[in-house]
Order: C-alpha cells, then structure tokens, then sequence
C-alpha cells in the first residue's frame, strides 16, 4: 500500500490530456518530451480504465524495478502483442507460468552459447557484406542499410538459436514478421479484437498459422532425428520436454520477432550516429583493423575478441542510451505502489520508459549529445549512476532475455561493416524517429556505399 508520504502523480490539465493520450499512442518520443520538461519524468496521464503512469527518472525506475514482480501484470488488457506472438509467450505471461517459460529458454542464452556464435556473426556479416557490394548500381551507390541490416540479424537470430534448416526459412520470416509489426503500428481502434475475415488482424493470424507450420515440422524433425546439438534452443526445449508445442512455437515466435526486429532498429540509429559524427566511422575501422585483422584471417574469434572492440562496444551503449528500441515498455500495476515519492493505483497502465532515462539532465552531462566516450574513466558514483540510467533492456527478473545477444551481434556487425565499407548518410540530418512499439529511424538508413579502398593492414 503507498505511504502516507506519498503524493498522487502530477498530470497535466485535464483538457490537454486526450490529446497527448492520441499523440502518445501513435508517436511517444515528443510527447514524453513535452511532458518531461511541462509536467516531470514521473506523471499520470487519463483516467478510469485509461489511467497511465509514465515513469522516466532513473532514481525512480531503479525503484519500480526493485518492486516485487507479483505488484504488477503484463497480460493485461492494453496487452495487443498476444495476437503475433501466442498466449503462451513468456512476455505476455504472469506469475508460475512466466518463470516457467522463460525458465525453459534461458540457457539458451548462457555465456558458452554466446561465445559459440561470434564467428558465426561475424562470418554471416561478411556474407552480407559480399552480397551488397555485388549488387550495388555502378550508376548510384544509394542503399538503405536499415533493409540490410535487417535481413542480416534476422538470420543471425535464426541461424543462431534454431540451427540452418530453419535458417533457411529467414527470408519467409521477414515478410510474416513484417505484416505483424506493420499491425501492431497501426491505430489501436484498427487492433480492436475481431472475427472478421479478410482484415489485417486475420491476415496476421494466418501469418502466425504459416509460422507455427514451419515450426511444426522442424519439430517433428528433431523428434525423429534428435541432434543432441546443444547450440539449438528448439532441439534443446525438444528434448526437454517441459513446455507444450504451442508453448514451445510461442517462445519461438517471440525469441525470433523480438530478439531481430529490435536489434535491427537499433542498428539503424548505430549506423546514422556513427556515420555522421565526424571521424568516428574511421575509429572504428581502425579498432576493427587492430582486432578483426582482415575478413577471414581472424582465427577463431571468441569472447576475448569481443571485449577488445571497446569503442564499438560505447558507441552502442551511447546509442541505445538515446534512441532504445523500445521508447516506452508497459506492465499493469495489480496493487497500489510508489515509485519516486508518488503513488500509483492499482488498475494503472505503468509506462516506464528508457528514452527519458537515458535523456536525464540528472543522470547525464549534456544528455542530448552523442558522445560515446562518457563511458570512459568514470568515477563509481558516475558508474551508479549511468547504470542506474542506462536500461534499454530493463532490469530485474523482466529484463530481456536476449540483451546480451543483441550487443553481442551490434557490437560486431558495426565493427565489421566499418571495417570494409566506406558510407556516406545522403543527409547530413538525424532523421525523426518513428514507431510505437520500435523505435527506428524514418526513412531507414540511406546512404552511399562504396567497397573500402585503401588496403587493409596485413
């Protein structure tokens, strides 16, 4: 219950409020601004069963996390992603059935797994790389490398977690994914549970039954042939045993949606930050120089080569600091709870958001500036406080799951595409960020792409 000392959340005027509602639900990142700096980083917006909380003080998001899970809901009714990715997913499930669930695919993220696929992310970029450069127009060299990018973590995160036959399916999955994700952007009134036939909502139903064939059949393949590779997540839940098929297709569904359409976004907002800040692309093309060696000369590149790409490393924290793929991330409060000195009711939609945290006056000198070496030297309470602020992937028993694969792959696919491509951004302007539930650049990422031409170090 909150305590006496606790205040109710401030709101802006009652008249204003339907309007930042609509604004809010269709593109966040000005809205959360205008209440940032007109209201706080903590306040209420709507009423009744629209009632919502936007928390972005750092201090006050280390709170809610520390908060037992039990105090709030993610199958709630705001909840729209159940549609893409199954009842049965571990993010849109509560309690026993959430530890369960996510219990089952954890190992699947362990840190000798992990290390297992770095020459894998680095060779399947090289792949990419090779496939651009021999289908660039002699005429014009534009490419957007947000469509790039996106097909090459797609099939990073197949080929890494379900092995290559289901690899093989990548591209089928990128066009299922994007009629899912192109609906989840629409207007809520058009996501409005329906049985109506020939509508997005059945088209993304009948995507999801394309989906959980493929599955099916790589399933009863790994039952008739189990391959005891260790390195697969299906082969491994298979052979465990422990979750129902149509569990088991919605951790699939949502370690593969989840765990590419953020990372590709996050990648796009890399490659803008990287390519217009003035001599960072050459940085780090000469970190990749110093560690990578050239393309296929690398011996068996492991958890120590990674560590070694320091500034690739900062310049995707200084990234996910100011554009997180998810700008503002939902739970249900089950009970009354404080957060930040305030009180939120049950019933209140919570949206805790890392854009605001990571834009924090307080947590950040000069927050809007992109400056990847704030990491370097930091004294332990500018330590505290940058991790108290930095949280992209959440925090706590609801982080997630795949946080450590997602650096992991944005910190090697940067420095490998530093590292043999010379880009040029056609406009020297951040473009505005869009999407509701990912955030990524408008437009993509167009940009001028060349092969490199001076010859690599030997």
């Amino acid at each position: 219950m909150p305590s006496t000392t606790a205040t109710p959340l401030p709101s802006p005027k009652l008249t204003a409020q339907p309007g930042l509602l609509r604004r809010l639900l269709r593109e966040p990142q000005p809205v959360l601004d205008e209440l940032a700096e007109t209201v706080g980083p903590v306040c209420g917006l709507g009423f009744g069963p629209m009632r919502m909380a936007v928390v972005g003080d750092p201090a006050a998001l280390r709170e809610l996390f520390a908060t037992p899970t039990e105090s709030f809901r993610w199958n709630h009714k705001f909840n729209l992603l159940a549609v893409v990715v199954g009842p049965g997913s571990m993010i849109v499930s509560d309690g026993a059935d959430h530890k369960r669930r996510r219990s089952s695919v954890q190992a699947a993220f362990s840190r000798r797994r992990l290390n297992g696929w770095i020459p894998m992310i680095l060779e399947r970029t090289d792949a990419a790389i090779d496939e651009l450069v021999d289908s660039l127009d002699p005429e014009t060299s534009t490419v957007d490398m947000y469509r790039v990018g996106r097909s090459l973590v797609l099939e990073i995160v197949v080929r890494a977690m379900f092995g290559d036959r289901m690899a093989a399916h990548a591209d089928e999955f990128g066009d299922l994914f994007q009629r899912a994700q192109d609906y989840l952007e629409a207007p809520a009134y058009r996501q409005i549970p329906h049985p109506l036939p020939f509508t997005a909502r059945a088209r993304v139903k009948a995507d999801r039954r394309a989906f959980d064939a493929i599955v099916d059949e790589e399933m009863a393949i790994l039952r008739a042939e189990p391959t005891g590779d260790d390195l697969n997540v299906l082969a491994t839940l298979v052979a465990e045993d422990v979750l129902t098929d149509a569990e088991m297709r919605d951790q699939v569904n949502t370690l593969i949606g989840a765990g590419y359409d953020t990372t590709a976004a996050s990648l796009a907002w890399m490659l803008w930050r990287a390519t217009l800040e003035p001599a960072l692309w050459e940085r780090l093309r000469d970190e990749a120089d110093a560690v990578l060696g050239q393309p296929g000369d690398l011996d068996d590149p492991d958890h120590t080569t990674l560590a070694r790409l320091e500034l690739a490393d900062r310049v995707m924290r200084e990234t996910l600091r100011l554009h997180p793929a998810g700008v503002v991330s939902p739970r249900e409060a089950v009970t009354d709870v404080v957060v930040g000195g305030y009180s939120i009711p049950k019933g209140t939609l919570i949206l805790w958001s890392a854009y605001l945290a990571g834009r924090s006056g307080d947590a950040w000198d000069e927050p809007l500036r992109f400056d990847p070496d704030r990491f370097l030297d930091l004294t332990p309470d500018q330590q505290a406080s940058a991790d108290a602020a930095w949280v992209p992937f959440g925090r706590g028993a609801r982080n997630c799951i795949g946080f450590a694969l997602a650096q992991m792959e944005l910190t090697l696919i940067i420095s490998r595409l530093a590292q043999r491509l010379d880009l040029t951004p056609t406009t020297m302007t951040l473009p505005r960020p869009v999407g509701m539930v990912v955030n990524r650049p408008s437009g993509g990422v167009p940009v001028n792409a060349t092969t490199r031409t001076e010859y690599l170090p030997t």
